[in-house]
C-alpha cells in the first residue's frame, strides 16, 4: 500500500485500497461533472462495460465515449452532483443527481424538446488495477421520458387514455389467443 505524505511531521498513514477506489470514483465523476468524455474514458479499461439499465449495454471505450459525447451534446448545460459515495476494495456505489435542459442535439434518436430534465440515480462501479471494468447505472428512464415529453405526464388524461388503449389491446389479444386454443 502507498503511504500518504504529511507536511506537519505526523506519522504517515496508509492509503487503503478503499480510499484509492473512492478517489478513482470521485475523479471519474469530476470528469462527468465537467462534461469531459475524454477525461472519463481515461478511467476505463479498454474492454470496460457500462450497463445503463433503462437504455442498454455499451462495450469498450468507443461505445462508452460515444454515449457520453451524445449525452453532453444533447444536454449542453448538464450539471452532475455526487450526493453519496461508498467505496469497497474494488467497487464503488455512487449516488448522483443530474439536471439540465434538453436543448442540444438528438439523444438516442429523440430530437431536443428544450425541456428541463432532473434525474437521480446510482452507479455501481467495479474497478481493477485503477481502471473501471464495469458500471451498472440505475435511474428512472420513465421519469426521463416524461420530462422530455416522450411520454405523457403521470396521472394525466393522456396517460389514462394510453393505458386504456393498451389494456383494450391486451384484452383483444387474450381473447384471440383463447379462441385459437379452443379450436
Amino acid at each position: 500500500m502507498a503511504r500518504a505524505k504529511t507536511s506537519n511531521g505526523a506519522k504517515p498513514r496508509r492509503i487503503t485500497k478503499r480510499k484509492a477506489v473512492e478517489d478513482h470514483a470521485r475523479s471519474y465523476f469530476d470528469a462527468l461533472a465537467a462534461r469531459d468524455a475524454e477525461g472519463m474514458l481515461e478511467h476505463w479499461h479498454e474492454d470496460g462495460v457500462v450497463d445503463l439499465v433503462p437504455l442498454g449495454v455499451f462495450r469498450g471505450r468507443e461505445e462508452i465515449g460515444g454515449f457520453f459525447t451524445e449525452l453532453f451534446a444533447a444536454l449542453p448545460d448538464l450539471e452532475t452532483t455526487v450526493t453519496r459515495l461508498v467505496a469497497g476494495e474494488r467497487e464503488a456505489a455512487v449516488e448522483w443527481r443530474m439536471s439540465g435542459h434538453f436543448t442540444g442535439t438528438p439523444f438516442q434518436g429523440i430530437d431536443a424538446t428544450g425541456r428541463p430534465v432532473h434525474m437521480r440515480g446510482i452507479d455501481l462501479i467495479e474497478i481493477e488495477d485503477g481502471k473501471n471494468v464495469s458500471n451498472t447505472a440505475y435511474y428512472d428512464g420513465m421519469a426521463f421520458a416524461r420530462q422530455i415529453g416522450l411520454m405523457p405526464a403521470q396521472d394525466s388524461g393522456a396517460e389514462r387514455a394510453m393505458m386504456g388503449a393498451f389494456n383494450a389491446a391486451t384484452r383483444v389479444r387474450r381473447a384471440v389467443a383463447d379462441r385459437m386454443a379452443a379450436r
